[in-house]
C-alpha cells in the first residue's frame, strides 16, 4: 500500500513537470519550486496541528496559508516575497532558500502545484517515509533526464545500500558526507542507523548531530536539506545540517566517526580557493593546505587527503573514486603510499561500467579506516572485489539492483573481516606487494574478460549500444575540459 501511495504521488508530481516544461522550467529547476514549496506546506502542518504545534518555524508574511490565498499577480507577488524573504534566514530556512527565485510563468500553474498536488498531502503525517521516498523517486526520476543536468547528483541507491550495510554505522555515529549532492549517503545511513538507538540520547543525536554534509552548489545543497527534513532527520526549524561552500578550502575543524562520499568526478578545480594563509588561486590552480600531504589540482586526490583529514582515530570511510586515483603518478603515487601506511586500507570494490549517470565512468569504491601513529604500515593486506569484470550495466536495460552487490556484501564479511574467503573475483593483497608496485599502483587485475576470448559471451545489443554511447558521451565531456583548460582566462576570470 505504501509502494502504491508514493508511486501515484511521484507520477503526479512528475506529470505536472511534464506541464512546466512548455513554460521552459526544467527537471531541476522544477525540484527547487517543490523543495521551496513542501517545506512551507510542512510548517504549516506543524505550526496548525492539535498536538504540540511548533510556532515561528516562518515569519507570519511567509505563510503557507498566503499561497492559499492568493490568486493572479498577486500569487506571483506573494510567491516572490516570500522567497526573498526567507533567502536571507539562518538554519535550514537559508541553506533551502538560498538564492530561491520563482520559476513559475503562469500563476495559474503555480495556483495548481499549490492547491491540487501539494496541499492535499500531508506530508508531516505519520508516514512521512512514504512521502520522503516519494520526493527521493521524484529525485531519481529526474536524473534520467541527462539534459536537465541532474544526473550529477546522484549515486547509485543500490551501491549506497551496500555501502551503508557493510559500513555497520549504529546510532552512536557521526556521519559526514563532504560531496553530499542530494543526501543519498546521508539518507541511508540514517536509515541503517535508526533502529539501533537505545535511549532517548541516543535518538536525540540521530535528530541533532548525526549526519552532516557539505555541498558546493545551492541546488543539491537544498535538496539534501529537504530530503532530510522528509524522512524526519531534521526538524524545519532547526540548524542547517548541510552547509553550503567548498570542503576543500580548509580543515572544517570536526572529525567523524564515519566518512562516506561519492566526490566530483573529472580534473577541473572550482574557479577560485583560498587558503588559509590568505592566498587566492583561480581555474586549476593547486589546492595548498598545511594538512595535506601533497599539493595537487586534481579533485579527487584533495578529497582523499581532505576525507583522510575530518575522520576521527578508529573512524571508517567509503569513497567512490576513479580509476585515475589508484595509479595516477607524482602525487597519487605518494597519497597511496602514504594512506597505506598511516591507514588500514582493507578493502577495494571495483566497480562496473554503466551504473553512473555520467557515461563511461570507472570507479571504484574504497574503504580504509583511521589508526593512530605507528612505524609500521597500518595496511595488512588490500583484499580487491572485482566486480567489473564480465559484468554489465546500463542505465536503461539493466540497471544494478541492491542484490547484484549482495555476493560483495557477504564477502566484506562486516564485524569479521579476519574471516574473509579469497574467491575468484575477491583476492588479497600484502603491503610488502603493493608497495613494490611500479607507483604502487592499486589498479590489479586478474580475471579474464569472457567477452575479449569469446564472442558468444558477449553481452545483448543493445546493452553494447548503450555502452558505446556512454563511453563517447564521457570522451566529449572530457574533450570539452580540456578545450576549457586552455582557453585563455576572460578580462572577468582574471
Amino acid at each position: 500500500m505504501a509502494q502504491s501511495t508514493s508511486r501515484q504521488l511521484v507520477d503526479k508530481l512528475w506529470a505536472f513537470c511534464a506541464i512546466l516544461r512548455d513554460d521552459g522550467v526544467h527537471v531541476v529547476e522544477y525540484t527547487d519550486q517543490l523543495t521551496y514549496l513542501l517545506f512551507l506546506k510542512m510548517a504549516h502542518e506543524r505550526e496548525t496541528r492539535k498536538i504540540n504545534p511548533e510556532t515561528g518555524i516562518v515569519p507570519e508574511d511567509c505563510s503557507w496559508q498566503r499561497l492559499l490565498d492568493a490568486d493572479g499577480s498577486q500569487l506571483e507577488d506573494t510567491y516572490n516575497h516570500i522567497l526573498q524573504t526567507l533567502a536571507k534566514q539562518k538554519g535550514v530556512l537559508g541553506t533551502i532558500f538560498r538564492g530561491a527565485q520563482s520559476r513559475f510563468k503562469d500563476p495559474a500553474k503555480l495556483k495548481q502545484l499549490i492547491v491540487d498536488l501539494i496541499d492535499k498531502q500531508n506530508w508531516s503525517a505519520t508516514g512521512t517515509d512514504i512521502k520522503g521516498d516519494a520526493y527521493e523517486s521524484l529525485l531519481q526520476k529526474g536524473a534520467e533526464d541527462m539534459k536537465s543536468g541532474a544526473g550529477q547528483y546522484f549515486t547509485p541507491r543500490a551501491l549506497i545500500a551496500a555501502m551503508v550495510d557493510v559500513m555497520q554505522i549504529t546510532a552512536k555515529d557521526t556521519v559526514n558526507d563532504p560531496a553530499v549532492g542530494s543526501g543519498g549517503f546521508l539518507l541511508s545511513a540514517f536509515e541503517h542507523a535508526a533502529p539501533t538507538a537505545n535511549s532517548p540520547k541516543e535518538t536525540n543525536h540521530l535528530q541533532t548531530n548525526f549526519a552532516t554534509g557539505t555541498e558546493l552548489g545551492d541546488g543539491p545543497a537544498r535538496l539534501a536539506a529537504m530530503n532530510m527534513i522528509l524522512h524526519g532527520m531534521v526538524k524545519p526549524g532547526a540548524d542547517s545540517p548541510i552547509y553550503v561552500g567548498d570542503s576543500l578550502t580548509a580543515d572544517p575543524g570536526k572529525r567523524y566517526s564515519v566518512v562516506l562520499a561519492n566526490p566530483p568526478f573529472g580534473t577541473k578545480a572550482a574557479n577560485t580557493f583560498v587558503t588559509e594563509d590568505g592566498k587566492v588561486g583561480k581555474n586549476n590552480l593547486a589546492i595548498m593546505r598545511p594538512d595535506f600531504w601533497v599539493t595537487t589540482s586534481n579533485k579527487q586526490l584533495n578529497f582523499v587527503q581532505h576525507i583522510k583529514t575530518i575522520m576521527d582515530v578508529n573512524g571508517r570511510a567509503a569513497v567512490v573514486l576513479p580509476d585515475n586515483v589508484l595509479f595516477e603518478g607524482g602525487a597519487g603515487e605518494t597519497i597511496r603510499q602514504r594512506l597505506l601506511k598511516e591507514f588500514d586500507v582493507h578493502t577495494l570494490l571495483r566497480l562496473p561500467t554503466g551504473i553512473f549517470y555520467a557515461g563511461g565512468v570507472k570507479a571504484n569504491v574504497l574503504f580504509f579506516e583511521k589508526k593512530t601513529a605507528s612505524e609500521t604500515p597500518w595496511t595488512k593486506y588490500l583484499w580487491v572485489y572485482d566486480f567489473r569484470t564480465n559484468m554489465h550495466f546500463t542505465q536503461k536495460t539493466k540497471s544494478l539492483k541492491r542484490v547484484d552487490l549482495e555476493e560483495f556484501v557477504q564477502a566484506f564479511s562486516a564485524g569479521h573481516r579476519q574471516n574473509r574467503v579469497e574467491t575468484d573475483r575477491f583476492k588479497k593483497f600484502a603491503y610488502a606487494d603493493l608497495i613494490a608496485r611500479d607507483k604502487t599502483n592499486l589498479d590489479i587485475l586478474w580475471l579474464k574478460d569472457d567477452s575479449i576470448v569469446d564472442a558468444a559471451d558477449l553481452p545483448a545489443p543493445e546493452v553494447i549500444a548503450e555502452e558505446i554511447l556512454e563511453s563517447l558521451q564521457a570522451a566529449v565531456e572530457e574533450i570539452q575540459a580540456v578545450l576549457d583548460a586552455l582557453r585563455p582566462p576572460t578580462e572577468e576570470g582574471k
